[in-house]
């Protein structure tokens, strides 16, 4: 009787192991399988921060084209569309500073998560700072479009006209990737808390 107890006992114990580790290997694997979403979301961010970068890199040479050669405006306000254009590339290659390391993302998953909320919290920031900055932008182009003028003819309102269409086209392009990488952020965050929780 008591043989037949220790080796029950022994078979349990050989289960309790068998299925501790098939527990262990399917918390790697799931914690693999999470990480590499984590990674995916986080490059998708990162593509988009590059593409941003690239645009206003390029809006150098564009805007002295379009608007000191074709529509006469002012050097100042080519030099202060080049400084807005070089201050937004620069801080979003800041924001997305972090986000580069390929090694990130197998790190210890609260660090991770701490600098996915600060560049989450980065961006937030610098959307507040750049709207203003935008909304100046948008006054001395208004400005410098009603000082175009040929002969009778006053060809500001139409320059006004095109350049907010153009700025509220760009606003809601703007704004809808600004919210997409916020969910994509948040995405990350989730996915951590999810994993730290168990």
């Amino acid at each position: 009787m008591n043989t037949t107890n220790n080796f029950e006992m022994d078979e349990m114990r050989q289960q309790m192991e068998t299925l501790k580790k098939k527990l262990g290997q399917q918390e790697i694997v799931n914690d693999r399988l999470m990480r590499r979403s984590m990674k995916s979301t986080a490059n998708k961010i990162i593509q988009r921060h590059n593409i941003l970068m690239v645009i206003a890199v390029l809006m150098i040479p564009f805007g002295y084209y379009s608007f000191v050669m074709i529509s006469g405006f002012s050097i100042a306000f080519w030099i202060a569309t080049c400084i807005f254009m070089i201050l937004s590339a620069a801080t979003t290659y800041y924001i997305g500073f972090d986000l580069r390391d390929s090694r990130l993302m197998q790190g210890k998953l609260l660090e991770v998560r701490r600098k996915v909320a600060r560049a989450k919290k980065l961006e937030n920031q610098w959307l507040f700072i750049s709207i203003p900055l935008l909304i100046l932008w948008l006054a001395w182009f208004c400005y410098e479009a009603m000082q175009q003028n040929v002969g009778e003819i006053k060809i500001g309102y139409g320059l006004m006209v095109g350049g907010g269409i153009g700025g509220v086209i760009g606003l809601i392009i703007g704004l809808s990737l600004h919210f997409k990488s916020q969910r994509q952020y948040q995405e990350i965050i989730d996915q951590i808390e999810d994993l730290t929780e168990e």
